[in-house]
C-alpha cells in the first residue's frame, strides 16, 4: 500500500483551486523573503561556527530551536547530537527529510568575509581547525527554511513529516548510530526519505537527479604491518615494514585490476602510509590507512577479503611467524550504496520538471565514487525508498573563468571551497518543499 502513493501522477495542475503557475511564484517568492528575513544569517552564523563530527551541540540546538518556533515536535540526542522533529497532519504518508550537519577538519582559505576561524577538541583528543568544507551548512539551512514553508503551508499537505538533522555524515557513523537509537521505532517510520547535497560541480540554478546508484559504498581500512627493527645498515637482521608495505600496497592494486570484473567500479586507495623515525633505523611497524570503494555488495566483498589475503600472504613471504602477520582492521566508518529509487525518481523528477523547467537538470556522468551514509536510512533491508539529489552551488561565470585559464573551482573538502549561498540554500529549499507538497498532497474524496 505504501508504494501506491508512488504511482500517483505528480504535478497536479490545480491545488485547491490555485493554478500550479501561481503556487510555484508564491512558493519562490516565500523562500526568497525567508532568505532575507531568516535563512541568510542562519547560514552565515553556521559557516562561521563550524562543529566536528559528534560534537555538533551547538549546531543542534539553533535547529531545534528553529523547528520547535515554527510548530514543530522536536527530539534532541538521538544516537548522540541528532535532531528529530515531527508534524503531524492528517491522514497520508509519511515522508522524511535529512541533512547532515558537521564540519571538516580544515583551515579554511575561502577567502569569504565570513571564514571560519574555529578550533575545537575532535573525539580523537586533538584541538583541530574546523571549517564547512562540504555545504552542510547550506543543508541544515535549507532544512530549516524547508521547515518554516511546510510549517506555514499545512492547507496544502496531509500526511507526517519527519526532520532529520543527522550529525557526523563526514566519518560515516552518524546515520546508524540514529537508526541504532530507534529513529524509526521511536518516530514515525517514513514511507520514503529524501535528502540533497549542494555541489561544487553544479551551476547554481541547476540540480542533478537520476535514477539508480547515486553514492558508492565506503570502508575504512587499516593494515598493522609487524617487523623486526634493526640498523639500516644491517637489514637481513630484521624484517622491514616498510618494504612489506610497499608490496602489499602494489599487491592491492592487483585486486581490482585482475579480481574485479571491467565493467564493475572498484577502487582502492592508500592514503596514509607511515613508519620509521630516522634514515638508518628499520622500524618494526607500519600502519597503512585505505578507502575502499563499490557499486555492490559483491564487489564490496570481493574488495575486503582480497585486501585481508593480499595483506597477510605478504606476511608470510617475508617469513613472518604467523603471530606477527599483518593486522587488517575494517573500522565501523563505513556505508552501503546510495540508490535512488527508480519510482520516486520519476515522480520528484516530474515535480522538479513542472516546477523549474526541463532545462533545470544538468545530470553528468559520476567522476568520482563519493560516499554518503543517507544510505542507512534508505537500504533494501529498511523497506524505504529514497532520493538523493544535487543542487547547483557554484555560479557558471566561475566554470567559464576556469575555462577560459582562471583560478580552478575549488572542489569539495578543500581549504578553498565555497558556494554561492543565496542561490544554493533558496533552491534546495524550494525543490525539498515542493517535492513533500507534491509527496503528500492531499487525496480527492
Amino acid at each position: 500500500m505504501k508504494h501506491a502513493f508512488l504511482a500517483l501522477a505528480a504535478g497536479t495542475a490545480l491545488l485547491y483551486g490555485v493554478p500550479a503557475a501561481a503556487q510555484s511564484t508564491d512558493l519562490a517568492k516565500a523562500v526568497a523573503a525567508d532568505y532575507d528575513a531568516k535563512l541568510e544569517a542562519l547560514f552565515i552564523d553556521f559557516h562561521k561556527n563550524p562543529e566536528l563530527s559528534y560534537k555538533e551541540t551547538r549546531t543542534a540546538a539553533i535547529i531545534a530551536e528553529e523547528w520547535r518556533a515554527v510548530g514543530w515536535d522536536v527530539t534532541e540526542k538521538v544516537g548522540g547530537t541528532g535532531v528529530v522533529a515531527v508534524m503531524k497532519n492528517g491522514d497520508g504518508p509519511t515522508l522524511m527529510l535529512r541533512a547532515d550537519m558537521d564540519g571538516l577538519p580544515l583551515v579554511e582559505d575561502s577567502g569569504l568575509d565570513y571564514m571560519s576561524t574555529v578550533k575545537q577538541v575532535s573525539i580523537d583528543g586533538e584541538e583541530k581547525p574546523v571549517m564547512h568544507a562540504c555545504g552542510h551548512d547550506v543543508h541544515i539551512t535549507s532544512l530549516i527554511g524547508t521547515a518554516r514553508r511546510l510549517s506555514a503551508m499545512k492547507d496544502q499537505w496531509s500526511g507526517t513529516i519527519v526532520l532529520v538533522a543527522q550529525p557526523a555524515e563526514e566519518r560515516i557513523g552518524e546515520a546508524k548510530m540514529m537508526m541504532d537509537d530507534g529513529l524509526y521505532s521511536r518516530f514515525p517510520k517514513p514511507d520514503f526519505a529524501m535528502a540533497f547535497h549542494v555541489s561544487a560541480d553544479t551551476p547554481t540554478g541547476k540540480l542533478a537527479l537520476s535514477e539508480g546508484i547515486s553514492y558508492s559504498s565506503v570502508d575504512t581500512v587499516d593494515i598493522i604491518v609487524h617487523g623486526v627493527g634493526a640498523h639500516g645498515a644491517s637489514p637481513h637482521r630484521g624484517k622491514d615494514p616498510i618494504v612489506m608495505g610497499a608490496q602489499i600496497i602494489m599487491g592491492l592494486q592487483t585486486i581490482v585490476s585482475r579480481e574485479i570484473a571491467p565493467l564493475k567500479p572498484a577502487v582502492i586507495t592508500v592514503g596514509s602510509f607511515h613508519s620509521g623515525f630516522k634514515h638508518n633505523i628499520i622500524s618494526d611497524r607500519a600502519v597503512l590507512q585505505l578507502t575502499v570503494r563499490s557499486d555492490d555488495d559483491e564487489t564490496r566483498q570481493k574488495l575486503l577479503s582480497g585486501i585481508k589475503r593480499v595483506a597477510t600472504n605478504v606476511g608470510r613471504m617475508n617469513d613472518l611467524p604467523e603471530d606477527k602477520l599483518p593486522e587488517v582492521k575494517v573500522s565501523h566508518e563505513a556505508t552501503p550504496a546510495v540508490y535512488n529509487d527508480a519510482a520516486l525518481t520519476k515522480r520528484v523528477q516530474t515535480v522538479f520538471k513542472n516546477r523549474f523547467g526541463a532545462d533545470i537538470f544538468d545530470n553528468k556522468p559520476r567522476q568520482g565514487m563519493g560516499g554518503e551514509d543517507f544510505a542507512y536510512f534508505v537500504s533494501p533491508n529498511t523497506d524505504v525508498p529514497g532520493v538523493y539529489f544535487n543542487v547547483g552551488g557554484t555560479p557558471q561565470a566561475d566554470f567559464d573563468a576556469e575555462e577560459a585559464g582562471g583560478k580552478p573551482v575549488p572542489s569539495h573538502h578543500s581549504p578553498f571551497f565555497k558556494v554561492a549561498p543565496r542561490e544554493s540554500v533558496t533552491l534546495g529549499t524550494e525543490a525539498m518543499t515542493a517535492a513533500a507538497l507534491d509527496l503528500l498532497a492531499p487525496q480527492a474524496e
